[in-house]
């Protein structure tokens, strides 16, 4: 399968690509802006990966993977959430299967409805947000509730290593909703809470506690509708430095008070900066996921799933769904024609060699002596 990865050597779409050029049945094409950057890492990778020049927003996209041949596009070039459906037209234009690492919460939410009549004429799938959410996200909640009556609350916390590898696209995609308003099902009902403001302590199996804040992410959305739940979805990140996470903060203040307009205009000095704290924090980060209902025979009951990923290896996990989804393609497996989201395409079982491999290390942890039937929001 000729596959193209639009931001093939970007943080997570080199990453994608070094996965992916061993692979017997895929041919890989490292696409981007800078062809003389997506030649380097073609020239890294040997083989029969090649690297071109490929601008996301030219007109005639279509026509140039038409031309090229390309079967699956693999769209890593974000942030996503100024972007429209461009990249997933041309590929359906093209005849292309479609996978991206999406994780603006229109642009994944809204997907399906506006890309699945031309997926479905063509005959290919197209997912988006296969990424930590909602790909593994959703395959920890169904490996966690499987068979339960009902689901109360969905309650995540990533948690990344302050030394890990971080993009510049990755940090103006977080400040764009800093301070805004976001829509969370809260004590059964629709809320409207600002990103990144009032951090909360979270608890992790094996990284230490951090204050985690309220991030804009399709899961928010799409869980409740998926799993019905009825009390509560969150999403929240915990920073590693705690001053990161006060500055954090404080710009989400200065938003809500009409004083800064668009924080993600900081993110080019914030992304300079950073680095300076690197001493301040660790290689270690992780995720925790935590969710509280009736089991399958009617009791109450609390699990938390836990990951800790040392070495700066966590910016490996948003990609493994990508991986996954395109070895299938190229593979005996198939997809759904039409467009989708990622949430439930995946198990957890399938994710957990790829989590091996990196050294990662997993806990599942029963925490029903601490469930609250009348406040499923406590995380301890």
């Amino acid at each position: 399968m000729r596959t193209l990865i639009l931001g093939g050597y970007g943080n997570f779409g080199q990453r994608i690509a070094r996965a992916l050029a061993g692979e017997i049945n895929i041919e890989l094409l490292i696409a981007g802006r800078d062809a003389q950057r997506a030649q380097a890492l073609a020239a890294q990778l040997g083989g029969r990966a090649q690297g071109l020049g490929l601008d996301l927003s030219a007109p005639e996209l279509a026509r140039q993977l038409r031309q090229l041949g390309v079967q699956l596009v693999i769209h890593t070039a974000g942030p996503f959430q100024q972007q429209d459906y461009g990249v997933a037209h041309a590929a359906a234009a093209a005849g292309a299967h479609y996978i991206d690492l999406a994780d603006g919460r229109r642009f994944v939410c809204d997907f399906a409805p506006a890309m699945d009549a031309a997926f479905r004429d063509a005959q290919r799938s197209a997912v988006s947000g296969a990424s930590t959410v909602p790909a593994l996200s959703s395959a920890v909640v169904d490996q966690l509730c499987a068979r339960w009556q009902r689901i109360d609350s969905i309650d995540i916390c990533i948690a990344p290593a302050q030394t890990a590898p971080r993009g510049r696209a990755t940090l103006a995609a977080v400040l764009n909703y800093c301070g805004e308003p976001i829509q969370v099902l809260r004590q059964g009902q629709w809320q409207a809470l600002r990103g990144w403001a009032a951090p909360t302590w979270v608890h992790f199996a094996r990284l230490r506690p951090r204050r985690g804040a309220l991030c804009d992410i399709p899961d928010l959305e799409l869980f409740p509708a998926h799993y019905h739940v009825r009390q509560e979805v969150m999403f929240r990140a915990g920073l590693e430095v705690g001053l990161t996470q006060r500055v954090f903060a404080l710009l989400a203040r200065l938003r809500a008070w009409g004083l800064l307009a668009r924080p993600a205009m900081l993110a080019g000095p914030l992304h300079t900066l950073a680095p300076i704290l690197d001493l301040l924090g660790s290689h270690l980060g992780g995720m925790v996921l935590r969710v509280q209902g009736l089991d399958a025979t009617g009791h109450l009951v609390r699990r938390a799933w836990h990951i800790a990923a040392d070495h700066d290896h966590g910016p490996q996990i948003p990609c493994m769904a990508a991986i996954l989804l395109a070895r299938r393609l190229a593979g005996a497996g198939n997809l759904p024609h039409g467009a989708m989201t990622a949430v439930g395409l995946l198990a957890l079982s399938e994710f957990e060699p790829e989590l091996a491999r990196w050294g990662m290390v997993t806990d599942i942890r029963d925490e029903t002596a601490q469930a609250e039937p009348n406040n499923p929001r406590v995380i301890a």
